[in-house]
């Protein structure tokens, strides 16, 4: 179980590093991004670990990869304006 969260923070921080890094102009600051993506990871690997019970950490990992991404997903910002036409144009 210690393995897991030790790997599930490990996963969630190179995800929330590897999204601040590729998409900096759509994210919030890195002190906001990084925490988010292991809570994610973490809360995921709880999740999963709950669900599935010891013995699948392969199924584990994915989860909180998957609960990290969703995470990082709620942080993204439109890329850029939006356009609003009026009704009368």
């Amino acid at each position: 179980m210690l393995l897991e969260a030790f790997s599930a923070a490990i996963l969630g921080f190179a995800l929330a590093w590897a999204a601040a890094h590729r998409l900096p102009h759509r994210l919030p600051a890195r002190l906001l991004v990084l925490p988010t993506g292991v809570a994610g990871a973490l809360f995921g690997a709880f999740v999963t670990h709950t669900a599935l019970g010891a013995g699948g950490l392969v199924a584990v990992l994915l989860g909180s990869a998957t609960f990290s991404a969703a995470s990082l997903s709620l942080l993204l910002r439109p890329a850029g304006r939006i356009r609003r036409s009026s009704a009368t144009a």
